[in-house]
């Protein structure tokens, strides 16, 4: 890979907005982030990349998606989410092949990654074709030049399409198979992820927990998204969701990703902060589904880590997290009645660091040491307006009123992946075919 000296108008670091800075990227890493001036007498023989107006951010962390998702936004919507799940999940992703996979994965990928994302977790069980589907996944980022995390899920609810159901031996031996192979992967990491306390017996669960222990990741799975998850819990175990997962010992180490976690009572609030269980919030999504409101202060009053995510474009619909950013500000604040209750600087960090940290990959902020991930927002946009001198403005901004278009370019491991808002890896008019043309034939199916 080419070093490049990058030179914005300013950068995002530290905490606060600086003039006359530089990034110094090689080999998809930050090699050195400080005064220009000093930079371009270092690193003479760098490539300049000169951005003038642009204002540089880290990349933002899509902490939970489902990328697959995307090709079934607009079908069912405004239903209860059982219904929702039956006539567009269960209704459509029987007849996914992995090469449809692929379509509906570089169609997520590539228009997040326009809108600032810079690496995703895909939490994907559609295994039609078995593990060929997983890979269907990997290569799918590959080729858009996102980085992925694949939260290869595990799954053994009968009631399910079949091709989301697995023995736990089948769906161990997999998840193993896939994280030896990618292991030395730089784009690629694989954790395990039990699906829900719904649809992953207890066995599955703690076999997703154990190969998280061998693999030495995190594990992910989704906790109390709607009531009726809560109520089977509690009539088939005599307890809640939280309190099952810390008797069938899958949470004293640490390891525990919950997505969602909006109908918890106070004592699971407390276990997962006394157990440092990490929580990816779906503000979108769950209004979308009329989930409910996941109660983040009282979360983070006991010092669990919060990132976000989009979760499935078909329940959102929308696949940015600046917008999960802005979403889950405003519906804390109303659910409150407390304008304090988050600000725009813990929504930003939860869309960056936070979320690398969640994924336990050095993203998410611009640093030395770090991957080269980041994004250029111009600063003569409209929607970024007005910016004085004291730039006081700027970041509550980016969160709360800029547009998508704002954002001109986003590296990716030190690659331009987008280029004056125009994805630069695969042409924008392909997605575009390739999806109606998938749609239009599964549409003519049913």
């Amino acid at each position: 890979m080419t070093r490049r000296l990058y030179k914005p108008f300013l950068l995002y670091t530290e905490g606060t907005f600086k003039e006359n800075q530089g990034i110094v990227t090689d080999e998809g890493e930050i090699r050195e982030v400080g005064s220009f001036t000093d930079l371009s007498k270092k690193y003479a023989d760098s490539e300049l990349i000169d951005w003038p107006e642009e204002i540089v951010v880290p990349g933002t962390v899509n902490a939970h998606n489902h990328s697959f998702q995307s090709l079934l936004r607009g079908i069912a919507v405004d239903q209860p989410f059982l219904e929702w799940r039956d006539q567009s999940l269960y209704k459509y992703s029987p007849y996914l092949k992995a090469k449809d996979v692929y379509t509906g994965a570089v169609f997520a990928f590539g228009e997040m990654m326009k809108y600032g994302v810079t690496t995703v977790c895909d939490y994907f069980y559609v295994h039609n074709e078995g593990i060929d589907s997983d890979e269907a996944i990997i290569q799918a980022a590959k080729d858009v030049g996102i980085r992925l995390v694949l939260a290869r899920t595990m799954y053994d609810w009968e009631g399910a399409p079949s091709g989301y159901v697995e023995s736990v031996a089948d769906a161990t031996a997999n998840v193993k198979y896939l994280a030896e192979k990618y292991a030395a992967d730089d784009m690629t990491t694989i954790v395990p992820a039990p699906h829900s306390l719904h649809a992953a017996s207890v066995e599955m669960v703690q076999a997703g927990h154990k190969l998280a222990q061998e693999l030495d990741t995190n594990f992910h799975i989704h906790v109390a998204e709607e009531p009726f998850e809560v109520g089977q819990i509690k009539k088939d175990h005599h307890m809640r969701p939280v309190e099952l997962l810390n008797k069938i010992g899958v949470m004293d180490d640490h390891r525990t990703v919950a997505i969602h976690c909006v109908w918890l009572d106070d004592h699971e609030k407390e276990l997962m902060g006394e157990n440092q269980a990490k929580l990816v919030y779906c503000p979108s999504s769950n209004m979308f589904l009329a989930d409910g409101v996941t109660d983040i202060p009282a979360l983070q009053k006991n010092k669990v880590d919060i990132g976000l995510g989009s979760d499935g474009a078909c329940s959102n619909n929308r696949i940015s997290v600046f917008e999960e950013m802005r979403m889950c500000a405003m519906l804390q604040k109303v659910n409150t009645l407390n304008s304090l209750a988050v600000n725009y600087q813990q929504v930003f960090d939860m869309g960056t660091v936070n979320g690398g940290r969640i994924l336990q990959l050095p993203i998410g902020t611009i640093q030395a040491g770090y991957k080269a991930d980041f994004l250029a927002i111009n600063s003569k946009d409209i929607s970024m307006q007005p910016i004085t001198k004291s730039y006081e403005q700027i970041l509550p901004n980016i969160v709360y009123s800029m547009q998508p278009n704002a954002i001109d370019f986003v590296v990716v491991n030190g690659e331009v992946t987008v280029q004056k808002g125009k994805i630069e890896t695969i042409p924008e008019n392909k997605i575009v075919t390739d999806v109606q043309n998938l749609m239009n034939h599964l549409e003519g199916k049913l």
